[in-house]
């Protein structure tokens, strides 16, 4: 019995292996999420592309996803929260944090992910990473060329930027 990689507890074969193996499919957006972790920590880049939206299959670089697959040790998966995408939806929303550690760095990859459900298959559609945010300057920035903001008279790159 092997632990499923997608971090759900239960053993491989009844978590994600079934969709993996084309056995079945996914019934909600967050089990094609955990299903897509198990296939990148399995090296499984077919079923990455498979459950890849049309829409999105230009975007998706099959070498690059295949080489991040290898050359990474998985971690382990966090599903940080789920909108939308239960069985009888048609869109949903899944933000994750997959954990990996690659050329002894541990890394992480933070992510809005978007999916589409069309008939009874559900697909990646898009992803937005998830970080820090945009640094806002709490005060105007002085510029090399302008006054010091000390109030010497001089360029600021001549005072208080040397």
């Amino acid at each position: 019995m092997e632990t499923c990689p997608c971090c759900s507890g239960v053993d491989f074969e009844a978590c994600c292996g079934p969709y993996l193996n084309g056995d079945a499919k996914p019934p909600t957006a967050e089990a094609l999420m955990r299903s897509r972790y198990t296939a990148y920590a399995n090296g499984n880049i077919d079923y990455i592309r498979k459950t890849t939206h049309n829409s999105a299959l230009p975007e998706f670089d099959e070498d690059a996803a295949r080489k991040w697959s290898k050359e990474s040790s998985w971690q382990g998966l966090e599903i940080i929260s789920v909108t939308g995408g239960e069985e009888g939806d048609t869109e949903g929303e899944v933000e994750f944090v997959a954990r990996y550690t690659q050329r002894d760095e541990e890394e992480t990859h933070h992510e809005k992910a978007i999916f589409k459900k069309e008939g009874q298959r559900w697909f990646f559609v898009d992803g937005r990473m998830v970080g820090a945010g945009t640094y806002i300057r709490p005060v105007p920035k002085v510029g090399r060329n302008e006054p010091c903001s000390c109030g010497s008279g001089k360029k600021y790159k001549k005072c208080c930027g040397r």
